[in-house]
């Protein structure tokens, strides 16, 4: 059997008791280290687990997944993956290679990012598309995103947006000279995404979100430091949240109030967050 076991999103205890169950028994133990991280390092987990635990980075995922596969007819392979398997980023381009090899697959869930987030307080079933912000850089700045929050904030529905990190990547200069050298890892920021979503909307003009839309910062959803701050895009340029992960969401205009009152108390400066809102036409009728 082939498990994808979801891992949830702070350290090693997050796992479930039947995730837990399966990465004792497995034969082979992966772990999927490009699409998202853990807060605790791979170490950990193995003293955790009580077993090692092989690193599957993009490479070895996207080329050489009939070698992450090999026996799993015969034994038991588990491919951990932080949050849930089928969450933030879907894995079924692997299931669909098990099931060419006629390898039976089974998926062990876990909270993700798509569901942690409620953690706002913010009601789950109020967010529209999410979207992915890319790091800029000085000569490519994609906005392809915008699109898909303009349609959400058309009918007032909250964005969540889900900011880049870069593990094991080459520089394109690197790159381009077929030299293999990664870069430091790096992950993209509350601060810097409200940046770079002004500067789409400075670029583009459509008028989808501005200096004074209000937005959330979450960093670290799930783990005992999570911290969360409301307020405009403007302010959240300027906050500082710490150590990653890092996730934002764009307000809707349906926001309600109760919703209101939660995220409130994570105000950057309250009556800032009470002009806006009332500014902004949020908690509009519905």
């Amino acid at each position: 059997m082939f498990y994808l076991v979801g891992l949830g999103l702070a350290d090693e205890k997050d796992i479930t008791v039947r995730g837990l169950e399966v990465v004792k028994k497995a034969e082979r133990v992966y772990l999927e280290a490009y699409t998202s991280i853990l807060l605790v390092d791979k170490e950990k987990l193995e003293a955790f687990y009580g077993r090692p635990v092989i690193e599957a980075d993009r490479e070895l995922v996207e080329t050489g997944s009939d070698d992450i596969l090999a026996g799993a007819d015969k034994g038991d392979v588990a491919f951990l993956v932080v949050g849930d398997p089928f969450g933030a980023t879907t894995h079924s381009d692997i299931v669909l290679r098990a099931r060419e090899m006629g390898i039976e697959s089974k998926v062990i869930p876990n909270a993700s990012i798509m569901s942690g987030i409620g953690c706002t307080g913010l009601q789950l079933y109020n967010f529209g598309q999410t979207v992915s912000m890319v790091f800029f850089t000085e000569n490519w700045k994609p906005s392809s995103y915008y699109d898909r929050v303009k349609e959400n904030v058309q009918i007032g529905l909250h964005t969540l947006v889900l900011l880049d990190i870069k593990v094991k990547e080459p520089s394109y200069e690197n790159m381009a000279r077929g030299r293999m050298i990664y870069e430091p890892p790096r992950y993209m920021t509350v601060a810097q995404c409200a940046s770079q979503m002004l500067e789409t909307e400075e670029e583009r003009q459509e008028g989808a979100f501005g200096p004074d839309s209000l937005a959330v910062g979450a960093a670290r959803v799930g783990a005992p430091d999570q911290k969360l701050v409301a307020g405009t895009l403007k302010e959240l340029s300027d906050v500082e949240m710490g150590q990653p992960l890092h996730s934002l969401v764009l307000l809707g205009r349906r926001a309600h109030d109760l919703e209101k009152d939660y995220i409130r108390q994570f105000a950057v400066d309250a009556a800032t967050f009470d002009a806006n809102w009332q500014k902004g036409g949020y908690g509009a009728s519905h």
